[in-house]
């Protein structure tokens, strides 16, 4: 699974119409969000099909930054998400993005977005997130 970091002009249509162009690829969004810091807006977005949204990116001439993405199942209770993300600091791996990207029960699945898959795999091989997320 992979994401895409797109910056925008904080100005009214300008995520509509990338939007647009995501919908005429046929790109679904698995999980995403927005957020506007001054004059920029920073969206993150996993999508359906990431060739697709490659594409449509293209086409509406937006630039994007694609990060691989790895999925990660905790349980939903207090402390998880300080274990995990402590567990991933204390390896040398720092985040860019969490997604909520499915709640099951007591189970919640997080889409990560390390700065070093490679390594966030490693630190997370045989730890109760790798043994839940199976």
């Amino acid at each position: 699974m992979r994401d895409l970091t797109i910056e925008l002009k904080h100005r009214p249509g300008e995520l509509a119409r990338v939007a647009s162009m995501l919908a005429r690829h046929q790109v679904t969004l698995r999980a995403g969000s927005a957020l506007a810091i001054g004059t920029r807006l920073i969206a993150r977005l996993i999508p359906s099909d990431i060739d697709a949204a490659r594409r449509a990116l293209d086409a509406a001439d937006v630039r994007f930054e694609e990060s691989e993405v790895l999925k990660v199942l905790l349980e939903s209770r207090a402390g998880e998400l300080a274990m995990l993300s402590s567990r991933l600091t204390e390896g040398g791996v720092g985040l860019r993005a969490i997604y909520i990207t499915a709640t099951v029960g007591n189970l919640v699945e997080l889409a990560v977005v390390p700065d070093n898959a490679e390594r966030a795999r490693r630190v997370l091989e045989g730890s109760i997130f790798d043994t839940l997320k199976r």
